[in-house]
């Protein structure tokens, strides 16, 4: 709790300390979800927002995912090493068709190597009293996934890369919306998964992945400023994909609960749940075998009604099961 307790003040002293004013764009949810090497090759999507775009009102989004993995765990037969950077930057766009459809795509490309922030973040760790978990024992700047069973290796990347991930079609449906002084919506989404990444570099998993959800939020208009609910709850199914095929599970629900208060019209201060079933089976490692639940802290910038930027860090709550720390950028614009 101290940890993201002081992450969540640098967050937002940063926040406040940006001096430009303009219009606010609305409160919405952090558009990002686990950033793990053997996570986000599949199809989990970001919940999102609940409220479809107007017919013809287009949206583009580039997101910049920022994660830096420490693991380096036994268990039984299983020996996993997850040690290195990535550098996740999503093109996304939606459109509005009619009055209560959209469409939208994403396309991601990762870059992963040895990155720059172990000396900072090992730093960070001491100065607020953080256990290192082996940090500081490992080469610094190291570039290593690797995961043994037995005395096979069941994947082995230690040579920097960068390519197209897999990319995503999305859409979604107005189910209800309802404005006013408590502003309430529920959107159907569907986003489908299609094998475009190298899984071999672990910027794909190999597998169509299709998933389906229901967003929601609820707002109040106070003297203080709007306040907003959000979240959504749905299911990830995922056909044979190329890493460890014989213990991927086909099947995943996740789900996603957070608030944002807007106390400045140029500003809106966010904190986020996202969580999600374990991806695979039979293993005794937490990285692999457990559920997981992260927390992202930040806010939204807005420059205007319609361009804004999301600043937040991500942080695991379930230890081990998403990445030790993630900045995330993410900046919008609306046509």
């Amino acid at each position: 709790m101290n940890r993201a307790a002081v992450t969540l003040l640098a967050s937002l002293t940063c926040l406040l300390c940006y001096p430009q004013a303009g219009a606010s764009s609305g409160i919405t949810p952090f558009h990002t979800s686990n950033r793990s090497p053997v996570v986000q090759i599949f199809g989990l999507p970001a919940v999102g927002d609940s409220r479809i775009l107007r017919d013809g009102v287009r949206e583009a989004a580039l997101v910049l995912d920022v994660a830096n993995h420490f693991v380096d765990g036994s268990a039984g037969n299983e020996h996993l090493v997850l040690d290195g950077e990535t550098y996740r930057l999503n093109l996304a766009g939606r459109m509005g068709v009619g009055s209560r459809f959209e469409i939208g795509f994403e396309v991601p490309w990762l870059f992963q190597n040895g990155g720059f922030l172990d000396g900072f973040i090992e730093s960070y760790h001491r100065t607020f009293g953080f256990s290192q978990r082996g940090r500081d024992e490992a080469p610094t700047g190291r570039y290593l996934y690797r995961y043994e069973r037995g005395a096979a290796d069941t994947f082995f990347v230690d040579r920097s890369n960068s390519g197209i991930g897999d990319v995503r079609l999305t859409g979604g449906i107005q189910l209800y919306e309802c404005p006013g002084g408590s502003p309430r919506a529920l959107a159907l989404r569907a986003s489908l998964k299609l094998p475009t990444g190298d899984s071999g570099d672990l910027r794909g998993s190999g597998s169509t992945d299709l998933a389906l959800w229901l967003a929601a939020s609820q707002g109040w208009k106070t003297g203080i400023g709007p306040w907003e609910l959000f979240g959504g709850a749905g299911l990830l199914g995922m056909t044979d994909g190329d890493v460890l095929t014989e213990q991927q599970r086909n099947l995943v629900a996740f789900g996603s609960a957070g608030a944002g208060w807007r106390p400045l019209h140029w500003l809106t201060l966010k904190v986020q749940f996202d969580g999600h079933t374990s991806f695979y089976r039979d293993s005794d490692l937490a990285e692999l075998g457990s559920d997981s639940v992260q927390a992202v802290m930040g806010g939204t910038l807005h420059f205007s009604e319609r361009t804004s930027l999301d600043i937040g860090v991500a942080e695991d709550v379930i230890i081990k099961t998403s990445p030790d720390v993630v900045f995330h950028f993410a900046l919008r614009h609306r046509f």
